[in-house]
Formats: C-alpha cells, structure tokens, sequence
C-alpha cells in the first residue's frame, strides 16, 4: 500500500526526492517519443475505465489530458523531423509528470475509501498541482517550433494549454460531505454517546460501499499503517487517527459480526514490473534496485529501516537478530554499539515505497511492524478513540461470553490487539471481564484460539492493576502454566512464559509462581531448547523468580540451576542467565548447587572476558557471592582460574561502577589466597576464606546489584 507521505513528498518537493530514481536514462530523440507515447498509452488503457471511488472528476480530468499527450506523441514517433532541443527539455519533464501521475491515480484507485476520505482536501491539492505543471509545461513547449505537426493534433494541443491555464482547485462536493459526516461520527463519540447504528450501517455499507468484515478490516489495517508512517505535518494528526481507527474497528462488528475474516499474508515478495508498462530498455535500467535502499546484511530490500548508534540504517528484522546473537559493533562500521535503540529511517522509508509504486515492485508491510512503539504511542488517545474502542470491547466480550467457538477464538484475537496499546484499554477490557473468559480459551483444543488467548493475558498483564486480576482469577495461572507446558504453537508457549514473567513483577506473586506445578521446569526446558525470543522470555522470567529467596530450593529441585549455567554460553540470554546466578548462590544450598556444575565458573569467567558491560558485572558478582557462600572447594576452583587475575584488573579499570566494586572484592578474595598460599602452603585457601567473612563484606541488598534490562515484548500480528 502507498503511504500519505508518498504525495506529501512530491508534492513540497522534500530531498532527496523519488526523482533523483527516476531520471530519464539517456535516450535518442526518437526512443525518448517512443517511451513516453507506451508510457502514456499504459496509463490511458489502465485508468480510462478504472471506477474510483472518490476523486472521480480530477481522475479523468487528468486522464484526458494525458490523451492529448498520446495523440501529440503517436504523431511525432512516425515523423522524421527533428525535435528543437527546447522541446527534449520538455518532454524529459513530461517524463517525470507522467509517474507521478501514474503514481497518484494509482493511488486514489487502490487506497482505503477512508483515507481518501480523510486526505481528500490534500489530495485535490496534488491534482491542481499536476495541473500547473502541465500548464507551466505546454508554456514552454515549442509549438511553433515543431514542424510537420497537422492542424487537428496542433489544435488539440493549444485547447489543452488554455483549458490547463483555466485550472483551478477543484473539491468534490459530494465527497467532502461524506468526510464532514465521517466526523461528526467522532464526535459523537467525543462527547460519550454511541452513533446510531443505521447511520453508521448507510455510511459505511451504502455510501463507501463496505459491505463485508473483510473489507472493514482492511480499512482498519490501512489507516493504522498511515498511523505508523505519519509524518508531522500531515492531516489529521496521530490522535485523530487513532479515533478514526477505533470508530472503524467497532462498526467492523457492528455491522458485520464475527465472520471469519483470516487470510494468508505473504512477505517480502518482490514482483517485476509488468510487460509494457515502459520499453524493455528502461525496465532493465529500473529493475535494479538502488543500493542506498538494500540492508547491508541481508542485501534484500528494505522494508522497515532503522537507524542504530553508529549512524547506518539496516533492515530493522536483520539487525534485530545480529544485536540478539550478541554482538556489540556496527555491522558495516565495526564500530562499538553506544546503546541498542533502533530509531525507524521515516525518510527513506517513503521513499523506497515511491520508488516501488514508480516499478511496478510489491512491497508488503514488514512481518513485525511495532506500531505499538512507533505510531500508537506517539500520541495520547482521545475520549473518542477510547469511547469507540471501550463499545467495541463490549461486543468482543460478549462474544466470548456466548459465541460459537470461530466467534470467540476471533474476539480473542481482536482483544489481543486491542489490549496491545494503552493502558487506558487494557483496564476496561479487563474491568469488563474478559480475563474469566480468556482463561477457558487457554486451554482450547484450537491452537488460533488459545495463542490469542495467552497473547491477550499477556498484553492485558502489562497494566499493574491486572496482574493482581490475572492472579485472583481461580485456574488462571495454572492455565497459564499448562499453556507453557504444553501450548499447541511455539508462540503460544513463548508468550506464556513472557506472562509469567510480567506477573513475577509482583513480588508477592513469585513463590506462587514458582509453587505452581510445572512452572520452573518448563521455563528451564524452555531456556534449554527453545528459539531465542523463547529463550529470553524464560530467563527474564527465572530471573524475576530467583529475587525470592524462597525459590532457590524449588529452582534447583527443578533443573533451572543446569539450564541457566547452560545458558552462559548462549551470547542472547548469558547477562540474564549470570544475573539470576549471582542471586541464586548467595545462598549456601544455591552455591552448593552452582558449585557442582562443571561449567558453571569457567562459564562465568568466560563472560568476564568477552561478555557485555552488564553481562561482566553480573559474572564477576556471581562469582564473589560464589566464593562468599559455596565454602573452600568453591572458593578454590575461582581462585585458581588462569586468566582471574588479569580480567580483574581489567574490569577495575574499564568495569561499570558496580563491576568495579565487585571485582575489587573479588580481587581482595584472590590475594588473601595467594597471600595465605606462601604462608600455610596447602590450606592456603581455607584460611583466606575463613578471614574473608562473608558476613562482614557482603552487600546488604544484592539484588539492586545485579543489572538486567527487563522489557516485555508485545507481538504484533
């Protein structure tokens, strides 16, 4: 789909611009004719019959003037004369409005009937303007100068000029009423009334033509990526959007109930431009596509650009997955990773999906658009948008309170999403009572169904308040855990353990979560075997168990102990997997139980070395608390590492502030035994730490000493 932005670019003439894309390759005389007359040919044949919904008279308005064009074109193409140069110059601009004539036609064709809608002032705006150009052109066109032309085609051409002169910004009356009813429809909601249904039913079914859950959920697709790509100055803002998106949402059923409405979406497919839309010469030249818009990593084209640290823009999925693998440094540059923010490259995206409109090439949204982060958030909803979405939250309740089994797994999907932004939605959906009815889905035999349902708990739990609601809901958490146990999709049990995680939040909810049967075992099989988003939902979720100190027994009764020591040589999940440790053996069983690990300290000892800021601090910390509270045997096996002494000399100087205070204890540690090694040979150890009371030295509050960023990552399907 094409973005606002697309028209807002060509039309304040922003740099860089789409022209700089589509620059004329340097043609003869007569190839230059012979393209633009197929070029304007292609656009006659394609839209002369289009039906458009909106922008009916400045469609064919324009259509008829690139007719003239054709007539003028197909004249000199079979003529043997030579074109003045004034008229090349002509006719290489000629080139340029022709594509984005092409491009805006196309646009009012196959846009959302609501967009239009919207933008319908903006979009006359970008008519009239075409119109000036082709007046400023034929100006300039040297008409006189262009011998052999017969009387009929010279005529047409003169009509054409004065008839562009006469132009002026025309608004269909009839669609700008419809916008002005689109609305008030808004503001009813504004004010905390519902609109009339029948209204609402001949706007939409009668007067746009929305006849089925399909088609409404298409516009509601459409304005929210024209939500995700808005650009600051283009009507109407962010917040308005969001109401027109929730107010379209709630007619969606309303008026059309619960059909099943899923289709297949495929991603990323590239498609080459049709046959005759342009010679084959300049195809061949179009077909490449830029290099400024491919991602240096995967090569492909970009559908979602991000900027990082360093400056350089990549595919938002390819660098996502470089930064999960561990790595710290800029792909292209080398250079180190200040911070792992990834901001969206706006300005580019616009303009790859100018240049893809101009090509012919199908660009499908990308496969995780955050909007919940990049456009919903942007703004603070208004009293409608949260009225509209409040009655539609209503209906989908009700649907699952008494649907049929194809209505509720759709409901569930639709308070999925509609819990994935706001705070404001996540507490009436739950104040509502879904939660009751979200838990009989977890364990639905549909794996849609429960998905959805365990995503839905998992957005709703983000809100505090319904943490407690998830909680005091009698099987909830146990649904959860058996959703986690034994989900019917990957995503259903990665989500389950990211719920679980957002619970654990609670402190007074982690002994329960961690007493609940199965929990810690499948977070630990989860952390073992699963994907590396699957990964990090289970240790963030093991990490927020371990801050209890009455877990520690039931964590290494059920394996997480091997499954975190496993996890330190996984780059994605080490920092968390260090920091749970370092909690978990400040505890004598929990470092007894470290401390009969294998790898358990060279895995440690290798974070210290090539680990992150917080994966170092975290290793160095473990393996103090190890020392402090695992006795002698544990005590030694640190000590006598081979690299200890120079990686704590390295993190004294180059450590966090915390790493450093830790790694100085660590070193204290280290001397008394080398010191204690000269003096009493063999029991050297022990006598270093009998002196180095863990009691006297140990923090009182360890767990603020242990970094890990905590973040909940909320699907967007």
């Amino acid at each position: 789909m094409a973005t606002a932005a697309i028209f807002s670019s060509l039309r304040r003439r922003r740099s860089p611009s789409l022209e700089a894309f589509l620059a004329p390759v340097d043609l003869t005389d007569v190839a230059l004719v012979q393209t633009l007359a197929t070029i304007s040919n292609d656009l006659v044949s394609k839209f002369s019959d289009k039906c458009f919904n909106f922008q009916r008279k400045n469609a064919r308005s324009l259509i008829r003037k690139i007719e003239v064009f054709l007539v003028l074109l197909d004249y000199l193409k079979d003529s043997s004369s030579t074109l003045p140069s004034t008229a090349l110059l002509c006719f290489k601009e000629l080139y340029l409005l022709l594509y984005r004539s092409k491009i805006l036609l196309h646009y009012c064709a196959k846009s959302s009937k609501l967009w239009l809608l919207l933008q319908n002032h903006s979009i006359s705006g970008h008519f009239h303007d075409l119109n000036q150009e082709i007046s400023t052109l034929l100006d300039v066109f040297p008409l006189k100068d262009v011998v052999e032309l017969s009387d009929d085609v010279r005529e047409q051409v003169e009509l054409l000029q004065r008839q562009a002169r006469r132009s002026r910004l025309f608004i269909d009356k009839n669609d700008d009423s419809l916008r002005i009813r689109f609305f008030n429809f808004l503001d009813v909601f504004e004010k905390g009334e519902v609109p009339n249904s029948e209204e609402l039913r001949s706007f939409f079914v009668g007067s746009l033509g929305i006849r089925d859950a399909k088609s409404c959920r298409v516009e509601v697709e459409f304005l929210e990526e024209q939500i995700v790509n808005h650009e600051g100055d283009v009507e109407p803002t962010v917040s308005v959007l969001n109401g027109f998106v929730a107010l379209t949402r709630y007619c969606r059923f309303l008026l059309f109930g619960f059909e099943e409405d899923e289709v297949g979406l495929g991603f990323g497919c590239l498609r080459r431009p049709r046959k005759g839309l342009i010679t084959q010469e300049i195809a061949d030249t179009f077909i490449t596509v830029p290099k400024d818009f491919c991602c240096p990593i995967s090569l492909d084209l970009m559908r979602d650009p991000v900027i990082i640290s360093t400056g350089q823009t990549y595919e938002r999925s390819s660098i996502a997955r470089w930064m999960e693998e561990g790595h710290c440094n800029c792909p292209k540059t080398g250079q180190m990773l200040v911070h792992n923010r990834l901001v969206p490259n706006r300005a580019l995206r616009s303009l790859i999906m100018q240049w893809c409109i101009a090509h012919g090439v199908t660009l499908d949204p990308p496969e995780t658009m955050d909007v919940s982060t990049e456009g919903f958030a942007a703004a603070a909803p208004t009293r409608a948008a949260l009225e509209a979405n409040r009655a539609t939250a209503a209906i989908l309740i009700q649907q699952l309170a008494n649907g049929p089994e194809g209505g509720m797994t759709v409901a569930a999907r639709e308070i999925r999403l509609l819990a994935k932004t706001g705070k404001e939605n996540r507490a009436f959906i739950a104040e509502a009572g879904a939660i009751p009815h979200l838990r009989k889905l977890l364990l639905s035999v549909n794996p849609v169904a429960q998905e959805n349902s365990v995503t839905a708990m998992l957005n709703l739990s983000i809100y505090d308040k319904n943490k407690s609601r998830i909680m005091d809901e009698e099987g909830c958490l146990g649904s959860i855990v058996e959703v986690l146990r034994f989900g019917h999709t990957t995503e259903a049990r990665e989500n389950a353990a990211a719920t679980l995680f957002s619970l654990s939040a609670v402190h007074d909810y982690k002994k329960r979560i961690a007493d609940e049967g199965g929990a810690v075992e499948a977070l630990a099989g989860l952390l073992r075997d699963g994907t590396p988003r699957g990964k990090k939902d289970a240790v963030t979720a093991l990490f927020n168990l371990s801050t209890h100190t009455d877990n520690c027994v039931r964590m290494i009764e059920a394996g997480a102990v091997t499954a975190l020591v496993g996890a330190l040589g996984n780059e994605g999940v080490a920092e968390e997997a260090a920091g749970a440790l370092a909690l978990i053996v400040r505890q004598p069983v929990g470092a007894e139980a470290v401390g009969k690990e294998e790898i358990a300290v060279a895995g440690l000892i290798a974070m210290m070395r090539c680990g992150t800021p917080r994966g170092k601090e975290n290793a160095v910390a473990a393996l103090l608390e190890l020392c402090r509270s695992g006795g002698t045997a544990a005590t030694e096996r640190v000590v006598k590492s081979p690299m200890l002494a120079g990686l704590l000399q390295t993190l004294l100087f180059t450590g966090t502030k915390r790493a450093r205070r830790k790694a100085a204890s660590l070193a204290r540690v280290f001397q008394r035994c080398e010191n204690a090694a000269l003096h009493f040979g063999g029991l050297g150890v022990g006598y270093a730490f009998a002196s180095n009371s863990a009691a006297a030295n140990r923090d009182s509050s360890f767990a603020g000493d242990v970094s890990v960023p905590m973040s909940i990552s909320v699907p967007v399907l």
